[in-house]
């Protein structure tokens, strides 16, 4: 080959990589229009169900808790009023107020208030007391009162005449709901002789009968 050959083979080996250190790499152009969203893809295969979790600690035992709605209590209540009974009898009914009784689960509070008087020459008793319906409270015990005058002695007066407001009060349970007499008697006490008894003298006398709830 020519010398002339052999330095345009040269050429021809050496400048394209005198062209690649000079200028890297091609020319770029300017940018392109952005691209249009792509459709979304297919839903993927189901992943495999996980390991099943651990049983928790066993909780504490519950307690059972019923509500009981009761009728609210209502007030109940009456009173009777006389105006100087002025009454002498030894034995026998008083006086009497009929009162109902809303319900069977409650007691009646009851209450005389009066003059009452006892005079004898000798020692003597005599006791005032309540019936319900005729008969007197068992639920727990009567409800009465007493009035004892001694003998006296030969310095003192036993046949002194005192007339004091005196009151005959207490609780009755076990009665069911309905119209209940509610009565006020004398009679004598037991073992002991019969009085001059008075009662309501000169003064108003009352019964008081009151409705209430029942104590378990």
């Amino acid at each position: 080959m020519s010398p002339f050959g052999r330095l345009l083979l040269l050429v021809c080996l050496v400048l394209p990589l005198y062209a690649v250190e000079k200028y890297g790499s091609c020319l770029q152009g300017p940018a392109g229009n952005p691209g249009r969203e792509g459709n979304p893809g297919t839903n993927g295969i189901p992943g495999t169900p996980g390991i099943p979790g651990r049983d928790g600690m066993r909780g504490e035992k519950g307690e059972c808790v019923s509500e009981v709605f009761e009728e609210p209590w209502r007030p109940n209540y009456k009173q009777c009023a006389w105006n100087s009974l002025n009454y002498g009898i030894d034995l026998g009914k008083i006086a009497d107020c009929t009162f109902t009784k809303l319900r069977s689960d409650s007691a009646l509070r009851v209450l005389f208030s009066g003059s009452l008087r006892l005079k004898c020459k000798t020692a003597c008793c005599q006791r005032w007391y309540f019936t319900f319906n005729g008969a007197e409270c068992t639920g727990p015990l009567p409800v009465e009162s007493i009035i004892y005058l001694d003998q006296g002695s030969p310095e003192l007066n036993s046949t002194i005449n005192i007339h004091r407001t005196s009151s005959v009060e207490g609780l009755c349970e076990g009665m069911k709901s309905g119209l209940v007499d509610v009565a006020v008697w004398v009679g004598t006490c037991s073992d002991y002789p019969r009085g001059d008894a008075s009662t309501g003298w000169n003064s108003v006398s009352r019964i008081v009968i009151e409705e209430l709830p029942k104590s378990f």
